[in-house]
């Protein structure tokens, strides 16, 4: 018997044969296993993005002007997530910006929230 023979293919449990380092039987397991594997990887980073453009898009709704001072509380109604942005800015003073891509905040006293819109860098 050759160690050949005791190969087993993780995608479908057939004998691999070939070179020593092959682990799949043929080309289709291999892209399958692949496949499953990145979609599980892959799931959580869809998720995160569908939160980030979900605030980005809420920021933007409102903040048509591109500045505009309101209640924490109507992000919240929406359905903003605080905990989820793309980037942080803070500026010589120490004022800090939250930003979801190109759409961001700053905490303000008395639960208020100033809305910006940062220009595309191109």
């Amino acid at each position: 018997m050759h160690d050949e023979d005791k190969r087993l293919c993780p995608e479908c449990g057939r004998p691999v044969r070939g070179r020593q380092d092959k682990k799949f039987c043929c080309a289709d397991c291999r892209s399958a296993w692949h496949n499953r594997h990145r979609a599980r990887a892959d799931g959580v980073i869809r998720a995160v993005n569908r939160i980030l453009r979900r605030n980005r898009q809420i920021l933007a709704e409102l903040n048509p002007e591109g500045k505009v001072r309101l209640p924490r509380a109507r992000l919240i109604e929406k359905g903003f997530r605080f905990d989820y942005h793309t980037h942080i800015y803070r500026t010589r003073s120490g004022n800090v910006y939250v930003f979801c891509y190109d759409q961001g905040y700053i905490e303000l006293p008395g639960e208020y929230v100033a809305l910006v819109q940062r220009e595309p860098v191109v």
